[in-house]
């Protein structure tokens, strides 16, 4: 039985991750606070473990203060120096390192592959440290892969769920223009890619985003029509500011992604649209 370590295994993904390989029958060994934060006992889980999942890091959608900038970002890049400081130092070191970032990577300017223009903005700059971080993990004994994630769908937890009640009660309605990029993941696909990674032992960078990426106005419109529901109450910006400070950005300044990568090397999608991805999960 092959063991996986998961850091953040709590969360949406995390436990999804969990449930997904646990019926696959790998073992699953979470990651715990109090294990992260004694070398000795994340020495000795990891020194046992297969492959390690780092999902650490505190939710992006919240109101950006500066305290819980430190946070967002603590939560990742510290998190992620001590899990490969545990690999460097043990004998038996986990043979893959799949690593999270986000396409919040990218600037906003074009659809991009994993080769994409980044921006010089916050989130931005976390992506590119907590990715510089894991891929210090790379050794003869490890590979590392760096999956960017764009916003996972599911029914269970994630952004829908904090999103569907609106359009349920036919108060949706797009966030400003409408205009700005929304790449996204059905949950189930990304688990696929999961798999798909860790059976190949591929290493890279990929971006787990559906290939076809779609705008704010095309989620919305998808849910509309699957909930059979009006959505003509726009979200101003200024609300948004007003609500999440900085952090607004995550909401009306998103990225275009395209997962060349998993395709290339014949990975594929279960849910390539976003009325694929909504109709599935709402109906």
């Amino acid at each position: 039985m092959r063991t996986i370590a998961i850091s953040g295994a709590s969360g949406f993904v995390g436990s999804s991750l969990t449930k997904f390989f646990s019926n696959l029958d790998y073992k699953i060994l979470p990651i715990k606070r109090e294990i992260l934060n004694d070398k000795t006992k994340l020495e000795e889980l990891l020194n046992k473990s297969d492959i390690l999942i780092n999902l650490a890091g505190a939710n992006i959608i919240n109101r950006w203060s500066e305290s819980y900038k430190k946070l967002l970002y603590s939560s990742r890049i510290n998190t992620t120096q001590k899990l490969v400081s545990a690999i460097k130092n043990i004998d038996n070191p986990p043979k893959l390192l799949i690593s999270t970032s986000a396409v919040g990577i990218y600037d906003n300017k074009a659809t991009y592959d994993e080769n994409g223009t980044y921006s010089n903005d916050f989130l931005s700059s976390i992506c590119q440290e907590w990715e510089k971080e894991a891929l210090k993990a790379k050794s003869e004994n490890t590979k590392v892969s760096i999956f960017r994630f764009g916003i996972v769908l599911g029914k269970d937890g994630g952004a829908l769920q904090k999103m569907i009640l609106p359009f349920k009660l036919g108060l949706g309605g797009v966030i400003g223009s409408g205009e700005q990029a929304f790449s996204y993941i059905h949950i189930e696909d990304l688990l696929e890619a999961y798999k798909f990674v860790i059976e190949n032992s591929y290493e890279d960078t990929f971006n787990l985003s559906a290939p076809t990426p779609t705008t704010n106005k095309g989620l919305t419109q998808a849910l509309g029509k699957t909930l059979k529901r009006p959505t003509i109450l726009p979200v101003p910006e200024f609300v948004l500011n007003i609500i999440f400070s900085e952090g607004a950005k995550v909401l009306t300044d998103g990225q275009s992604a395209f997962p060349k990568k998993l395709l290339d090397l014949g990975f594929e999608f279960k849910y390539k649209t976003i009325q694929e991805t909504i109709e599935n999960l709402c109906k």
